[in-house]
C-alpha cells in the first residue's frame, strides 16, 4: 500500500547537454533552456516596445505585456508550448536569475539615490507626496514608480518643467518611504508564526540598517579615495563592492524581509561623488537591465492568469481597483497641491504624472504572492491594474497639460551682427562631455568683448542623454536639482535633444548657439566619430533654430586648459566670401577682436575679373534680386566693417584676388597656424561654386569642409546666420547623408 502511494518525482535538470546527435533533447537541460527563455524574453520584449513607441509608451509596459503574453493568460494556454518552454522544474532557475539580476537593479537604484537631493526638494514636494498616503489601500498602491516617470515626462518634454521638477521629486520622496513601508510589511506577513516574530524581524531590520549606516560609509569612502578621476578603477574594490551586495541581501534574506532590501540599503550608502559610483554602474548594469530584468516581469507574467478573473463580480472588482488606485492618488495629489497653491492643470498633470506604476509594483505583488497574502486572481487584478494606470499617463497628460511652446516666441536679437553694436550678446553654449568643456570656455574667454556694451551673458548647457538605462535617468534628476541661474541642462533622448535646445535658446532670447561638432581630434591629428547621433542632432538644430548657429571642430583652442584673461594670445582669421554667413562669421571675428589679447586676421577673396567677368555677367543675369541684393549688402557691411575697425591695431584686413578654388585654397594654407578660424556655413558668391558642396560633411558647408581636412590644425567655427526660411542649397546640404564618413575616419 505503502508503494502504491509514493509518487515518483521527476529527476533534477542537469545544466548541459551532450547534444542532439547523443540523443539528448536541449530543452530537457538547463543551461540551453534558460538560453532559450532569455532569447525568447529579449525578442518580444523589444518588439513590443519598437511597437509601442509611437504611444510613448516607456519600455516597462513592454515588459509587463510581453511577460504576460508568454504566461498562462495567451501563449501559456498551449500547454506543449508551455511545458516545453517553462516547464514547472526550470521555474526555479528562471527565478533565481530574475532575482540575482533584480537584487542588482535595486542596488543601482539606492546607488543612484542621493539623499542630499532630496533634502533640497522643499516642503511643498513633501506635501504632494505624503497627502494621498491617507487613502492608499496599501504599500502597492501608494508607490509611484521614479524611473517610469522620468521616462513619461522626456517624451512629454516635461522633464525640465517646474511640473516636470515637482514630480520627479514627489516620487523621489514616495520611493523611499514606499520602500520603508515595503520592508515593514514584509516584516508583518508572516502569519505563521507568534506575532512576536513580526516584532523580531523588524527590530533585526532595523538594526541591520543601523549597523550599515555606521559601518560601510567609512568603507566606501576610503575605496572611493583610492580611485582619483580619470584613471580606471581597481577592480578588487568593484568585485568587493558586489560581493558586498550579496551579503547584504543574505543577511536580509535570513532575518525575513527579502534580499532586495539589503541590496538597495548597500546602494543608498556608496557615496555619489567621484568615478566610483560611476564605475560600478558601467560594469553591471547594461547586462542587469537588458537581459536579466525582463525575466522578472516573464517569471510574474508566468504567474499572472487573467482567466482567474471570472464573472461580473471579479471584473468588477478589477474596476473598482482601478478606480481606487486612480481616486486616491490623484486626488489626493490634486486636493495637496492645491493646499500648496499650485494652478489646477498641474496640480491635475501631477496627480496623474504620480499615478505611475513600474517595477517595484511588482516587487511588492511577488512578494504578496509569494507569501500567500494574495491569491492568484487578487495578483491578475493587481497586475492589470499597474499596467493600465501607467498606459493611460502618457495620453491624459498629453491631453490636459499643454504648456506653450516658447520656441515660438519673438525677440529682437537673434544674431551677432546687429546695428546697436552696444547691446548683450547672449550665448549658448552646449557641450556633451568634460573634453568640450576647454576649448568652449577658450571659445567664451575671447568672446567677451570690452566694457563699452552691455556684456555678454552666456548659458553653458549640459547635454545629458535620457536613455534606457536607469542610471541615466535617475543622475538626469541629480542634474535637475543642481540648476543655478547660468547653467541649465537639456535632458532628453538623442532623437529629439534639439528641441530642448531651440526651446531654450528661444526663452533666453540667445543671438547664437554653440555646439560640438560630432567628430573629436584623435593623437595622430585626424578627426574620429565620437557618436553618429550628435552629427544628426546638429543637423536639426541648424534647421530649426531660432538664432544663430555655431558648430565648434575643437581641436584644442591654445591646448585642454583654461587660460586666464591676462594671458589670451589667440590669432583668429575669418575668411571672407561673401553671403548672410559669411557676414555673421566676420561679426563675430570683430567681438573677438575687442579681446585686448586677440589679434583678427580678415581674407578676404576676390575673383580676378579678367578670368571670371563672363561668368559672373552671365550667371547675374541668370540670377534674381536676392543675389544682387547680398552682394550690396555685403558691399555696405564690409564699408562699415572697415570704416569702424580703421584705427584698430588688432584687425588686419587684406584682400586676395584668385583665379580659381585652388589658389583660394593655397591662400587658406598659409593660415593654418592661427588658434581659430571663423568661416560661414553657406558662404556666395561665384568662388564658392567651384567649391565641393558635397564634401565629407556637408552640414559644414564648402569651406568648413576643407577646413577639417588633417592638413589644417586650426580649431574652426562654422557659423549659420539666423534666416527665418533657409535657402535652398542651406537646406539641401542638412538633408545630404554622408556615406563615406566612416571611410574618412579610418584614413
Amino acid at each position: 500500500m505503502a508503494a502504491n502511494g509514493t509518487v515518483k518525482c521527476p529527476p533534477p535538470m542537469k545544466a548541459t547537454s551532450n547534444g542532439i546527435f547523443q540523443g539528448d533533447d536541449p530543452l530537457h537541460f538547463a543551461l540551453p533552456l534558460l538560453i532559450i527563455q532569455i532569447c525568447l524574453v529579449v525578442l518580444l520584449t523589444r518588439g513590443l516596445a519598437y511597437l509601442l513607441r509611437p504611444l510613448r509608451q516607456p519600455r516597462v509596459i513592454a515588459e509587463i505585456i510581453g511577460g504576460i503574453l508568454l504566461g498562462p493568460s495567451a501563449l501559456g494556454r498551449n500547454k506543449r508550448y508551455l511545458n516545453a518552454i517553462f516547464p514547472p522544474r526550470s521555474l526555479t532557475v528562471l527565478d533565481t536569475l530574475a532575482n540575482l539580476g533584480l537584487l542588482f537593479f535595486l542596488f543601482f537604484v539606492g546607488l543612484e539615490l542621493d539623499l542630499k537631493a532630496l533634502r533640497r526638494t522643499g516642503r511643498k514636494v513633501l506635501g504632494v507626496s505624503q497627502g494621498p498616503f491617507l487613502v492608499f489601500m496599501g504599500v502597492a498602491l501608494s508607490i509611484t514608480a521614479f524611473p517610469v516617470l522620468a521616462r513619461i515626462l522626456a517624451e512629454l518634454k516635461l522633464l525640465t518643467t517646474d511640473v516636470g521638477r515637482m514630480a520627479m521629486s514627489a516620487a523621489a520622496v514616495n520611493d523611499v518611504a514606499a520602500w520603508i513601508l515595503l520592508a515593514l510589511a514584509i516584516a508583518l506577513s508572516g502569519t505563521d508564526h507568534s506575532p512576536l516574530v513580526s516584532i523580531w524581524v523588524f527590530l533585526c531590520g532595523s538594526g541591520f540598517v543601523i549597523l550599515c549606516i555606521f559601518v560601510a560609509p567609512p568603507i566606501f569612502k576610503w575605496m572611493a579615495r583610492r580611485c582619483p578621476r580619470g584613471e580606471p578603477v581597481d577592480e578588487i574594490y568593484i568585485c568587493a563592492t558586489l560581493a558586498a551586495v550579496l551579503a547584504a541581501g543574505f543577511v536580509t534574506d535570513t532575518i525575513g524581509i527579502h534580499a532586495l532590501f539589503g541590496a538597495f540599503v548597500i546602494g543608498v550608502l556608496v557615496p555619489k561623488e567621484g568615478p566610483f559610483a560611476g564605475a560600478l554602474v558601467e560594469k553591471v548594469e547594461d547586462l542587469v537591465s537588458s537581459l536579466f530584468l525582463p525575466l522578472y516581469f516573464v517569471s510574474s507574467g508566468l504567474k499572472t492568469n487573467v482567466a482567474t478573473i471570472q464573472g461580473a463580480q471579479s471584473w468588477g472588482l478589477l474596476v473598482l481597483v482601478i478606480l481606487t488606485a486612480c481616486f486616491g492618488k490623484i486626488v489626493g495629489t490634486v486636493l495637496v497641491s492645491l493646499f500648496c497653491k499650485i494652478p489646477f492643470k498641474e496640480a491635475l498633470t501631477l496627480g496623474f504624472l504620480m499615478n505611475t506604476k513600474g517595477l517595484v509594483e511588482l516587487i511588492v505583488l511577488n512578494i504578496g504572492k509569494d507569501r500567500g497574502v494574495l491569491n492568484d486572481q487578487t495578483f491578475a487584478i493587481m497586475v492589470l491594474m499597474a499596467l493600465f494606470t501607467t498606459f493611460i499617463t502618457t495620453p491624459i497628460v498629453m491631453t490636459i497639460y499643454k504648456p506653450a511652446r516658447m520656441a515660438k516666441l519673438e525677440y529682437k536679437h537673434r544674431t551677432i551682427q546687429r546695428k546697436e553694436s552696444d547691446t548683450q550678446i547672449r550665448l549658448l553654449a552646449c557641450f556633451h562631455s568634460t573634453r568640450n568643456i576647454p576649448t568652449i570656455i577658450n571659445l567664451i574667454e575671447a568672446s567677451r568683448g570690452t566694457g563699452n556694451r552691455e556684456g555678454l551673458l552666456v548659458y553653458a548647457m549640459h547635454l545629458t542623454e535620457l536613455s534606457e538605462r536607469s542610471s541615466s535617468i535617475l543622475k538626469a534628476f541629480q542634474h535637475l536639482s543642481q540648476v543655478s541661474v547660468r547653467p541649465t541642462t537639456a535632458i532628453s533622448s538623442m532623437p529629439s535633444m534639439h528641441e530642448d535646445i531651440c526651446d531654450s535658446a528661444a526663452r533666453k532670447k540667445v543671438a547664437m548657439i554653440i555646439l560640438p561638432f560630432h567628430k573629436h581630434q584623435r593623437l595622430d591629428g585626424h578627426l574620429e566619430t565620437t557618436r553618429a547621433e550628435l552629427r544628426h542632432m546638429n543637423k536639426r538644430v541648424l534647421e530649426h533654430a531660432p538664432c544663430s548657429v555655431g558648430i565648434l571642430v575643437d581641436r584644442g583652442l591654445v591646448g585642454t586648459s583654461h587660460i586666464s584673461a591676462s594671458n589670451v594670445d589667440f590669432t583668429i582669421t575669418t575668411f571672407f566670401f561673401g553671403g548672410r554667413d559669411d557676414r555673421e562669421a566676420l561679426s563675430y571675428g570683430a567681438l573677438m577682436a575687442e579681446h585686448p589679447g586677440i589679434s583678427l586676421n580678415v581674407v578676404r577673396f576676390v575673383v580676378d575679373p579678367k578670368i571670371m567677368g563672363d561668368t559672373i555677367r552671365v550667371d547675374m543675369d541668370d540670377q534674381n534680386n536676392n543675389d544682387t541684393e547680398d552682394i550690396l549688402n555685403d558691399e555696405v557691411f564690409l564699408a562699415e566693417f572697415k570704416q569702424k575697425r580703421s584705427k584698430d591695431g588688432s584687425i588686419r584686413f587684406e584682400e586676395r584676388m584668385v583665379n580659381d578654388a585652388a589658389e583660394a585654397v593655397d591662400v587658406m594654407r598659409g593660415y593654418s597656424r592661427s588658434n581659430l578660424v571663423l568661416v560661414g556655413r553657406m558662404p556666395e558668391g561665384q568662388l564658392v561654386a567651384f567649391l565641393n558642396k558635397k564634401g565629407e560633411c556637408p552640414e559644414l558647408g564648402p569651406v568648413g569642409n576643407l577646413l577639417i581636412s588633417p592638413e589644417f590644425s586650426a580649431s574652426v567655427l562654422v557659423v549659420q546666420q539666423f534666416c527665418r526660411q533657409l535657402s535652398g542649397d542651406s537646406l539641401n546640404s542638412l538633408m545630404i547623408e554622408d556615406t563615406t564618413e566612416g571611410e574618412s575616419d579610418s584614413h
